[in-house]
């Protein structure tokens, strides 16, 4: 190996060596943003309840229950929040989320949990949208929409389903959509190095389900629904007026 490859090797091999040791660093002396979302603490336990309000329009809820299949899955120090709601007429819509913790692969694709409940996504329909908000002051909510489909039984019989599902990312006054999440890495990365502070970021998620051709009709009704549930639960934007990180 002749000196230029020496020297080229070295300074190679001392890149890699102060990397690991400016992650290691990071890692070590990083501190936990605020969470995006409202909590509580969660009795015999470190993590916290995300919570969610118990009406909304003309909705009530049932708080529903973490599958152990999930927990057993996602790290330890990941929180939630889920409850069923169902209007007067009988529509649901299904309200989840996901609060990670220091360890942020808490944060997984949507695909894996509607692949694995047995629902088709159509890749075609994938698409990132915006759902005006009036609260608390009027702005426009970014969310990405998946639409899928999957054969459902119900009273004994074998019909077309085709399930709904808007979902986005918030941390402190940062919000972030999309179906690749680079935005959020890139400012959960940049965060972490100006200041120490790892975003804690939170998965919310809704899902519907409807008959084939009420796919619009169905999404139109969630984005009333989201627009009247998310200021309840939900702590970014601030009041103040603060920008958000939006996409």
């Amino acid at each position: 190996m002749n000196k230029e490859k020496l020297i080229l090797f070295g300074m190679t091999l001392g890149l890699i060596v102060a990397g690991g040791g400016l992650l290691d660093h990071l890692h070590r002396h990083q501190k936990l943003g605020e969470p995006g979302v409202r909590t509580e603490p969660l009795a015999g336990s470190k993590n916290l309840h995300v919570v969610l309000p118990a009406l909304v329009l003309d909705y009530t809820s049932e708080e529903q229950p973490v599958q152990s299949i999930v927990t057993n899955v996602l790290p330890r120090d990941t929180s939630f929040g889920q409850r069923l709601y169902t209007a007067s007429d009988g529509f649901w819509v299904a309200v989840n989320v996901v609060l990670m913790g220091a360890d942020r692969t808490s944060l997984h694709k949507p695909q894996i949990c509607l692949e694995g409940q047995g629902w088709h996504i159509d890749q075609s329909l994938k698409a990132d949208e915006r759902i005006h908000m009036e609260r608390p002051y009027p702005y426009d909510l970014p969310v990405a929409k998946l639409t899928s489909s999957q054969d459902l039984n119900i009273k004994g019989q074998t019909v077309p389903g085709r399930g709904i599902y808007v979902y986005y990312y918030v941390a402190d006054n940062a919000i972030s959509a999309g179906t690749y999440g680079i935005e959020r890495m890139w400012l959960m990365a940049r965060d972490m190095l100006r200041t120490g502070v790892l975003q804690r970021w939170a998965y919310v998620s809704y899902f519907a389900v409807c008959a084939p051709g009420q796919e619009e009709a169905t999404f139109e009704r969630m984005k009333k629904f989201i627009a009247a549930a998310a200021p309840e639960f939900q702590l970014t934007p601030r009041a103040n007026g603060t920008e958000t990180a939006q996409r």
